[in-house]
């Protein structure tokens, strides 16, 4: 399907309006609240925030806020790799092939090409800087992964590719004189004139309380949402936010039913799920059900090579078919001291629960990874918002379709940083002067409405994504989803809140009703969006993207 892709005309999309009703999450007075200028803010601190800022510093002053510190994201935390057309065996034209092909036939083919030949330029900036890679030979090393036909995933620190990034993106930002970190800054929402241009931010301070941030460009590199389900590889800080900021500013947001779920977690009840990397099953580790038996190859002629929302479906009907929690990976065949070398993470992470991989298996079980639809961008990391930009998994740029291709995640952040951070350095409106700061009155009307509490509703709907919104999916459960979170939104969002975690509440439940709602609408199954009513392609009515905007 990927080389037939090539050349063909773009995708439609079918636009839904969303009723809702409430644009800030707050009450706004912009006169009386404390405030920044900037020629540029970026909200978010992983690859593509990073990156975006490095780039945009080049010809702006930039502001770089994060929720928490820059070390707390899913970028920081990613064992995998960065995937990049290194070797001299591999070619430009695979890559693309590869993630055209597992992108369900929805994946716009001129936006791979960008991405899959601006990685190795990228990738060798990123080594000039200073990021750890593997090496071999004196060569960055590279690896195969799953749904790849050639080896050219590039790891740091064996399985601490993420950190080793971020480590020499963050060493750059800090060493940049015109780039000002705030961390621990908490954005609310964006905000936009009456000309529908976004203008800015306003976020609660840790120093300042609530404070706006006015600028001629932003930049959301907010990251993705795993926190919508009860099982997550991501972090705390992963909640939708941006997500949810850019649908109350009235941007397009494309394709949320596509979420990717990692097939291999760390089973261990009562412990949170650490990522078992799956460049471990393509460097020969097994798959095995409770009953020590390998199931793969049942599923799909590529076994445990197969694209991950191929192996997270298998996992689970396998789980369901021998009534297990759970399924193990076999590594003993793996040398002890290599898999103690190559994956540092994940051994100290075994060993810290008593499992000796020379001897015992390991359990695991999918959980919810990656976002692959978002805040629809075009080729440039514009937004339909003028004057607003987005990059890496809060984005949806066309890259991934229906599915992401292990590893193309990382060099998506980066690619698309970079225009992102290239889009404002040549915006003709990009200088913090020349912007008009109009006065901003917005006040939330009181309800009379009981509070329900929120970190319950939060536990509650993750519970219910993960039941009726997860791996496999049918039409009754997606529309009990729905219901049941309308009424939370009844007891939610009609209250203001001053906390994070109150803001974080309400940006899931957005979230969540939208993507149960474009899930529902699909009938279909393409990429990582399985409907178990509907098991088969439809590209007579489905191959196209959704699209939804909020109304009014």
């Amino acid at each position: 399907m990927g080389e037939q892709n090539k050349g063909q005309e773009p995708v439609p999309a079918e636009q839904i309006r969303f009723g809702e009703p409430r644009r800030y999450l707050v009450n706004i007075d912009s006169i009386s609240t404390s405030q920044l200028f900037a020629d540029c803010v970026i909200v978010g601190a992983g690859i593509a925030g990073l990156r975006a800022a490095l780039e945009a510093a080049d010809r702006r002053n930039v502001v770089l806020v994060c929720k928490a510190g820059l070390e707390d994201s899913n970028t920081w935390k990613a064992q995998g790799g960065i995937a990049s057309v290194l070797r001299e065996d591999d070619t430009f034209e695979s890559h693309v092939a590869d993630t055209l092909r597992t992108g369900g036939g929805i994946a716009d083919p001129a936006v791979v090409e960008q991405v899959v030949r601006q990685g190795p330029e990228l990738v060798r900036q990123l080594q000039d800087w200073g990021a750890g890679f593997d090496r071999v030979n004196g060569r960055i090393d590279t690896t195969l992964e799953g749904g790849h036909s050639h080896a050219r995933i590039i790891h740091g620190h064996g399985d601490e590719t993420g950190r080793a990034i971020a480590e020499a993106l963050i060493a750059k930002v800090r060493s940049t004189s015109n780039i000002r970190i705030i961390e621990h800054f908490f954005t609310i929402d964006l905000l936009t004139d009456n000309g529908n241009r976004c203008i800015g931010i306003v976020g609660q301070s840790k120093e300042h309380g609530l404070q706006i941030v006015w600028a001629a460009n932003t930049i959301l590199a907010t990251g993705g949402g795993g926190q919508l389900y009860r099982e997550t590889t991501n972090p705390p800080v992963a909640t939708t936010d941006g997500l949810a900021m850019a649908y109350r500013a009235g941007a397009v947001l494309r394709d949320l039913e596509f979420v990717q779920f990692h097939p291999t977690t760390l089973y261990v009840a009562g412990a949170s799920r650490a990522l078992i990397t799956e460049t471990l099953r393509g460097e020969g580790a097994y798959l095995l059900d409770t009953k020590g038996r390998r199931f793969m190859k049942e599923y799909d002629e590529r076994g445990e090579l197969a694209p991950r929302d191929v192996v997270s479906r298998a996992i689970l009907a396998q789980m369901r078919k021998t009534d297990a929690t759970h399924v193990y990976l076999d590594v003993r065949h793996l040398d002890k001291e290599y898999f103690a070398k190559r994956f540092p993470l994940i051994s100290d992470l075994c060993e810290s629960f008593d499992i000796d991989v020379s001897h015992d298996l390991i359990p695991v079980r999918p959980s919810a990874h990656y976002m692959v639809g978002g805040v629809k961008t075009d080729a440039l990391a514009r937004t339909s918002i003028e004057n607003l930009y987005a990059c890496g998994e809060v984005a949806s740029t066309g890259l991934h379709g229906a599915n992401r291709l292990g590893s193309n995640s990382l060099l998506e952040g980066l690619v698309y940083g970079k225009l992102a951070g290239q889009g404002v350095g040549a915006s003709e409106e990009a200088d913090a002067t020349s912007l008009q700061h109009p006065a901003i009155k917005y006040h939330v009307p009181h309800s009379d409405r009981s509070q329900l509490d929120t970190a319950d509703v939060r536990n509650s709907l993750r519970s219910l994504m993960w039941r009726n919104v997860g791996i496999t999916r049918k039409a009754q459960p997606l529309a009990e989803a729905q219901e049941i979170i309308r009424f939370w939104h009844r007891y939610v969002m009609d209250k203001v809140f001053d906390t994070p975690e109150g803001w974080e509440c309400q940006n899931l439940l957005t979230t969540a009703l939208l993507l149960a709602h474009c899930a529902e609408l699909r009938k279909e199954s393409r990429g990582v969006h399985y409907r178990m009513d509907h098991t088969q392609t439809d590209d007579n009515r489905f191959r196209k993207h959704t699209e939804i905007v909020r109304a009014g």
